[in-house]
């Protein structure tokens, strides 16, 4: 089936470092531009987006630092990209929400200017949740074939939520499934661990999902500035933003987690200052080392001091008179 275009319709989805419109970057475009005609047009380009994508994006789309360390950055490419969807109505998966905001965002990030509102916007994500609505209601006609009596009641809807289970449990028994890695797996047993695990794949801290897990089983925050920061990292950078979250308008049990972790975050500083001390004391180069006590000096025997060479003792003659010849030589020879 061709589509029924009047003018080229651009299908498009960005990868980004992260979901804040406001804050965070697109590290790779691709565009297919499907003309009335029905020919076909890609372009696509992985972009440097200045700033560090956090490890868990990262796992998520496969694109790392390394990646686009040489790539482009937006602005090198929006013109480029600007004049490629000139004439072009929009389409994507969830772009209304976020696809065509980012990229407004990056654009006017570029002072390129890029108009929207003689656009037509194509979001096909809200097709299908409108065409199969994700209520108890639709699941259960979906699942087990039937209509709740008394909906919204909550015993009849509780009833309604075990039996969509068990249909569940039968349908998608043996049923591979791909994760966003690419990792195959059946999910969907009848095993109540194996089920809190594929039912809780984003790993919250808080259930409200301002903290969650990543790869390693580390707590990191999942909104704001300091998304994807592990927790206690920010607290060792910016104490005050555990207050700031205390007094703020986030739930109970969020500011519960939060406590529980600053709280264990402080006693490991604790530990961590006691040892250091400890390898101060012993270990600090400017300490001196214990001196070894110095060896008493020799004691020397008093003796008699004896010259080698003892002067020679001389005897004393006794002077003979002065005569006057005598005094008559004296006066010759000093002319007195």
């Amino acid at each position: 089936m061709n589509l029924n275009l009047t003018r080229p319709i651009a299908f498009f989805d960005l990868e980004t470092t992260g979901t804040i419109i406001g804050l965070d970057r697109i590290v790779e475009i691709a565009i297919l531009k499907v003309s009335p005609d029905g020919s076909k047009e890609m372009k696509s380009s992985r972009i440097n987006p200045q700033m560090s994508i956090p490890y868990e994006t990262s796992m998520i789309h496969g694109i790392f630092d390394e990646d686009v360390k040489d790539a482009p950055s937006f602005k090198q490419v929006a013109a480029d990209f600007a004049e490629f969807l000139a004439d072009c109505d929009l389409a994507g998966y969830n772009s209304n929400k976020f696809d065509i905001p980012m990229l407004m965002e990056e654009f006017l990030r570029a002072g390129v200017e890029f108009d929207l509102e003689s656009r037509r916007f194509v979001d096909v994500q809200n097709i299908f949740h409108q065409m199969e609505q994700r209520t108890l209601k639709a699941a259960y006609q979906f699942y087990c074939g039937k209509k709740i009596e008394n909906a919204h009641s909550a015993e009849a809807d509780t009833l309604a939520t075990y039996e969509v289970l068990l249909a569940q449990l039968d349908k998608y028994k043996d049923k591979e499934w791909e994760d966003k890695k690419g990792n195959i797996s059946v999910p969907v047993k009848n095993d109540i661990d194996a089920l809190h695990t594929f039912t809780n794949l984003s790993r919250p801290v808080d259930f409200a999902g301002r903290i969650v897990f990543n790869e390693d089983g580390i707590e990191v925050f999942n909104f704001g500035k300091h998304k994807g920061k592990c927790v206690e990292d920010v607290f060792h950078a910016e104490p005050s933003y555990y207050s700031w979250m205390q007094q703020g308008d986030f739930p109970l049990y969020t500011k519960r987690c939060l406590e529980k972790i600053w709280i264990r975050w402080n006693e490991k500083k604790v530990i961590i200052k006691q040892q250091t001390e400890k390898t101060v004391v012993i270990d600090r180069p400017d300490a001196k080392a214990p001196q070894p006590e110095a060896a008493p000096r020799p004691q020397f025997q008093k003796r008699d001091f004896k010259p080698n060479n003892p002067r020679p003792e001389y005897k004393k003659e006794k002077a003979e008179p002065i005569t006057t010849d005598m005094l008559e030589l004296l006066k010759q020879k000093f002319g007195k």
